[in-house]
């Protein structure tokens, strides 16, 4: 049985549940941050959920695909040292690695061998999405968030263009470990509609009154 979520909400629950309930084809884009399988732990003691584990990977990557239009893309940040584990779940669902991007940091998350200054993340294909006429850079600038409202949180600003090269303008963006909702947030600043899956009940209350707030402040001003 398949469901219709509210666009510009957030789904508690765990994301594989969750996408079996939605339709086959129904989303255009998906930009994520799952779990980087590097049990990461911050200094102030926060854990991130299923940080320890990999049994949700293949499935939570095979329902992103099924739900997927053909001819669109995802693109997920992943952890380096489980690359070999991404990147063998991104194939067995149906992916097709199309690019990688490297964000450099002004600081390093973290130092051991080498001074951890980037992130990254690969653009992954369901089937045979158009070219665009003006490819983004591979290489981007980041911006550090404070982490205040999520260990890992996102800075939308370097998410919205994301959202602009690769979902059509009446797209819907999926972002099924979308923690304080930076994706959701993006996808609304620059015109797309978004559903966001989080398993975290606290992390959903803080994206939906995120999405809230920007709702307000877009009806002040639009």
């Amino acid at each position: 049985m398949t469901a219709s979520y509210i666009r510009n909400t957030v789904a508690h629950g765990d994301c594989v549940k969750v996408m079996s309930r939605m339709e086959s084809a129904s989303v255009d884009f998906i930009l994520t941050d799952p779990p980087y399988l590097c049990r990461y732990r911050p200094r102030d003691g926060q854990t991130i959920a299923n940080d320890d584990c990999d049994s949700w990977l293949a499935p939570a990557f095979a329902e992103m695909h099924r739900v997927l239009k053909p001819g669109s893309l995802c693109l997920s940040f992943y952890g380096w040292n489980a690359a070999d584990k991404f990147i063998g779940a991104w194939r067995a669902a149906g992916f097709r690695m199309v690019g990688h991007i490297v964000f450099t940091k002004r600081y390093a998350s973290s130092s051991r061998f080498l001074q951890s200054k980037h992130e990254q993340a690969y653009l992954l294909a369901k089937g045979e999405p158009a070219r665009p006429l003006k490819p983004i850079d591979d290489v981007r600038d980041w911006q550090y968030t404070g982490n205040r409202l999520h260990p890992t949180q996102k800075p939308t600003k370097v998410l919205e263009p994301l959202v602009e090269a690769f979902c059509p303008i009446d797209g819907i963006v999926l972002d099924p470990f979308c923690g304080s909702g930076s994706t959701l947030i993006a996808a609304h600043r620059v015109g797309r509609s978004a559903i966001g899956i989080e398993l975290d009940a606290k992390h959903v209350e803080t994206a939906t009154l995120r999405l809230a707030s920007a709702d307000f402040a877009g009806a002040r001003t639009g």
